[in-house]
């Protein structure tokens, strides 16, 4: 388990500035009870994250979602466009149809995120105004309804540094261009940040500090293909592990040390675990990340 003193040097590692936020975010009170969770995105959601995460939430979590493949969340507000692969990664009773799930007012978290590369995203896909719509429309939908925007991260073979766009993209790009608009229009209801791309890049740097147990190097958190080469964006089932651990806690302000750490992936079968001791370290760094960032909602 890394320390608190051990932590804190991780965390000298991140760029100054990374746990800014532009505004008083409003208080967050932690959910009553257990929540019905609408996600909306693309591959680094995934069929098995959501449903680690319901394993891992109070009982009762129950969640929809409508994804596709590299899929901007234009794509997912117009109708005449095309949501690459949609029919082999929604099915029922998992798939709700997206615009009208967001509207109904039935989900007590709508969790957003949006294409990477996400530069092209903001540039030609029309980012930010299409996250202002689906966040509206949550609104508009129930009082109470919290959303939340997802934080993922880059290709690791991105030219920039994959480390280095997490650090830099987070307030540049994520809560600067693509939220910062809505956050300006709705500072009363803003969207607040579930930070995996920031949790990954500290799981990373622990790792490759040799403070993980079984756990090197950042190439051992993402999928490989069927003929062994690496997948350079998706994740593994370690890495959907510590994306649930992540949303898990931010959605339900709990620390998810001693939460169950050997799960099924959505098809029912065992999925891939750390050790119980790696799972520990792993859930230490998610609950100080989480609570680090004030855009969490999330107090220490």
């Amino acid at each position: 388990m890394i320390g608190r003193r051990g932590f804190l040097a991780l965390l000298s590692l991140l760029p100054i500035g990374a746990q800014a936020t532009p505004f008083a975010l409003p208080q967050l009170s932690p959910p009553a009870g257990s929540m019905q969770v609408f996600h909306l995105g693309h591959s680094l959601v995934g069929p098995d994250m959501p449903h680690m995460v319901q394993q891992l939430a109070p009982e009762g979590h129950r969640y929809n979602s409508q994804l596709g493949s590299g899929t901007p969340l234009q794509d997912h507000w117009e109708p005449d466009l095309e949501i690459l692969h949609f029919d082999q990664v929604n099915t029922p009773p998992v798939w709700r149809e997206a615009r009208e799930a967001v509207g109904s007012g039935d989900y007590d978290a709508v969790v957003l995120t949006e294409m990477v590369e996400l530069r092209d995203a903001l540039r030609y896909f029309k980012g930010a105004r299409y996250f202002r719509r689906w966040a509206d429309l949550a609104r508009d939908g129930a009082p109470e309804t919290r959303i939340y925007l997802y934080e993922t991260w880059h290709p690791l073979d991105t030219a920039d540094g994959w480390l280095e766009r997490i650090d830099g993209d987070l307030d540049q790009l994520w809560l600067g261009g693509l939220a910062g608009s809505d956050s300006r229009r709705n500072p009363k209801r803003p969207a607040y940040l579930i930070p995996a791309g920031q949790v990954m890049a500290a799981v990373v740097r622990a790792a490759e500090a040799g403070q993980i147990d079984e756990l090197t190097r950042r190439e051992d958190l993402f999928a490989r293909t069927d003929e062994g080469a690496l997948d350079q964006i998706h994740i593994n089932d370690l890495g959907a592990y510590i994306v649930a651990l992540t949303h898990v806690s931010t959605l339900y302000h709990r620390s998810p040390v001693g939460l169950p750490h050997q799960l099924q992936r959505a098809d029912g079968t065992p999925a891939d675990a750390f050790s119980a001791e790696g799972a520990r370290q792993v859930q230490d760094i998610v609950w100080q990340v989480v609570t680090s960032h004030p855009r969490t909602g999330v107090s220490p």
